[in-house]
């Protein structure tokens, strides 16, 4: 394989003896479609019963923006990167950072306005990963169309607003050639229908993303404002497309479920999170029988592993149909189309040329020992099966390089060193506010 310099495959095959690396069996690294950085610092602190005896995603909302109140701009930077070392320690080439977070504590906007999507962009660079940047449009508190309140009002935006802001935050991914910025309507509760209307214009080219039919509460208050199901509702009224990812997805019924595949609109699943918030299980039968597009993101970081996410969504499928190899097909195994799908899916949703080893892509590629105890040399579909659901898959995992950038080595990214104390001491004192 030959890579350019600007970190694209110009050419696949046989190309003589001379090589920079030889690896043993070599992947697409898949892009990261969905991921809140700065939650990667909650990873472990929300696991106590509060007082709400019925502890859910809502509860876990409330110290999230308690959380909120104590992050700096420094801080937001050096968790980002630490996340993103552990991205690509993991196998994620690329990352879509849906990023809402955009004010001061007290709702005030930075005198940069695009303070923080500036700073997501250079934790990015430093840590060498390719990245979709997706500012968030996020304008009230609920369907009841309520005033941002608590910490909420660090997100909040009108359209004019959030337009400086997509500006501000297009001059801090600069001219990286693997760097994109995208749009995100946060979600039919907090963006009002004139917001929604705006989407399309302020998106250009970009990708589009939006929270959908997450929670029951969610289905529940969307249907009692809007008259219809949240994926019905954005079915009816949004130009839903292959540019758009809708996250989550859980609450669906099998006719949304259809319609939605239809689109080519990629879904956008966070299997660990999911069932750490108790989301619900993503329909992924249904789905995929009916020729949706899917790909795999971390969210809130609470475990960053990219073959986790893949094993959790098939183990969802297996607990609630009861039966086994449910996203198999007689021709592929159950790790190949996890894996494929989730190098394509990722790819569309990022607008990225990646996910494939083939000519003009970008190099996001990872290389596996399978001499070791972990894949005893095993090839092909058993390889990737092996990887997804024997549990030791990121173990197994060399080299990883973005864009041609070779960021890990011998399986530890090539900056640690220098980008995780600063995260660590922000988790410190962060742990210790709360």
């Amino acid at each position: 394989m030959r890579i350019s310099a600007d970190g694209r495959i110009l050419a696949v095959g046989p190309q003589g003896t001379r090589c920079d690396h030889v690896a043993d069996l070599l992947l697409p690294a898949p892009t990261n479609l969905h991921s809140h950085t700065f939650q990667r610092a909650m990873a472990g602190l929300t696991e106590a019963r509060g007082p709400d005896p019925d502890d859910s995603f809502w509860t876990w909302r409330r110290l999230m923006y308690r959380f909120l109140d104590r992050l700096r701009p420094e801080d937001v930077e050096a968790i980002a990167a630490l996340a993103f070392v552990e991205m690509l320690e993991t196998g994620y080439g690329a990352v879509a950072e849906f990023h809402y977070l955009h004010h001061c504590p007290d709702g005030r906007p930075y005198d940069d306005r695009a303070e923080l999507s500036r700073r997501i962009a250079r934790a990015a660079e430093a840590a060498g990963i390719g990245l979709t940047l997706l500012p968030v449009l996020y304008q009230v508190g609920g369907c009841d169309g309520r005033a941002l309140d608590g910490g909420q009002r660090r997100f909040g935006n009108d359209p004019d607003r959030y337009a400086a802001l997509l500006d501000g935050a297009r001059a801090g991914i600069g001219g990286r050639p693997d760097a994109r910025l995208g749009v995100a309507p946060h979600s039919l509760r907090a963006v009002t229908r004139d917001g929604l209307a705006s989407i399309s214009d302020l998106a250009g080219d970009g990708p589009i993303h939006m929270h959908l039919a997450e929670q029951q509460a969610e289905v529940a208050e969307v249907q009692a404002h809007r008259g219809a199901r949240p994926v019905d509702w954005a079915l009816d009224h949004l130009p839903l497309g292959p540019g758009w990812c809708l996250i989550h997805c859980t609450q669906m019924t099998a006719a949304e479920t259809q319609r939605l595949a239809a689109t080519g609109a990629v879904a956008g699943l966070c299997p660990l999170t999911e069932a750490s918030l108790g989301d619900g299980i993503f329909p992924a039968r249904g789905f995929v029988g009916a020729g949706g597009r899917f790909g795999i993101g971390t969210d809130s970081n609470i475990d960053i592993a990219l073959f986790g996410e893949l094993s959790m969504l098939e183990y969802g499928q297996r607990l609630r149909d009861r039966a086994r190899a449910v996203l198999a097909t007689p021709e592929r195994s159950t790790g190949r189309v996890l894996f494929e799908a989730a190098c394509s899916g990722g790819a569309q949703a990022a607008g990225r040329n990646s996910g494939a080893i083939a000519p003009g892509a970008w190099a996001d590629l990872i290389a596996l020992e399978t001499t070791s105890e972990i894949l005893c040399g095993r090839r092909g579909d058993a390889a990737l099966d092996t990887i997804v659901f024997g549990g030791r898959g990121g173990r197994a995992v060399t080299d990883v390089w973005s864009a041609g950038r070779h960021v890990v080595r011998e399986g530890r990214h090539i900056a640690r060193d220098a980008l995780v104390p600063p995260a660590i001491a922000a988790m410190r004192r962060l742990g210790e506010a709360l």
